[in-house]
């Protein structure tokens, strides 16, 4: 059954705002703890917005990176893929990833997530909250390496430009 909508253009509008203060606030400090607490509310109303099997999947997933990636910041563990791999780049699903701090994974799998909400889901209302959290995975990613987000700038760039050829 759909969940009521009444409310949800308000409740995106204020969420919307609130991601838009964490990410200036976590720009502004270098501090990517600071975007991901604001995002904290914006994924937790995709939980309860979302109804179909992959789409409650994927914003459980979302609930479940964002909680891991708090952990390692706050814990400040760091783990090396480059060194732990042996290689600089990793090629999954034929999209070529950049590696580096284990931190950097999860914002890009939020991302993936968000793109997963996107696509396979009809509501207005969950399609707005996976912009908001895609957005935010991208600055997250920024204030953790901003190698690592030019690179992925770049790929993404990339496979746009192919999708449009």
């Amino acid at each position: 059954m759909a969940k009521p909508y009444q409310n949800a253009t308000s409740i995106c509008i204020i969420l919307t705002i609130i991601a838009f203060l964490g990410i200036v606030l976590g720009i502004v400090g270098s501090n990517p703890l600071i975007t991901i607490i604001f995002l904290f509310p914006t994924v937790i109303y995709e939980v309860y917005r979302t109804e179909g099997k992959s789409t409650k999947w994927a914003s459980w997933g979302l609930l479940a990176v964002l909680i891991a990636e708090v952990f390692l910041i706050v814990a400040n563990i760091s783990f090396d893929l480059v060194k732990f791999l042996n290689a600089s780049k990793e090629t999954i699903s034929g999209y070529t990833i950049p590696l580096g701090d284990i931190k950097v994974v999860g914002p890009t799998v939020m991302a993936a997530l968000s793109l997963i909400l996107f696509t396979n889901t009809r509501g207005r209302y969950t399609k707005w909250l996976a912009i908001i959290i895609f957005i935010t995975s991208f600055v997250i990613v920024y204030t953790l390496d901003p190698a690592i987000f030019e690179e992925l700038l770049q790929l993404g760039i990339k496979e746009g430009l192919k999708q449009i050829q």
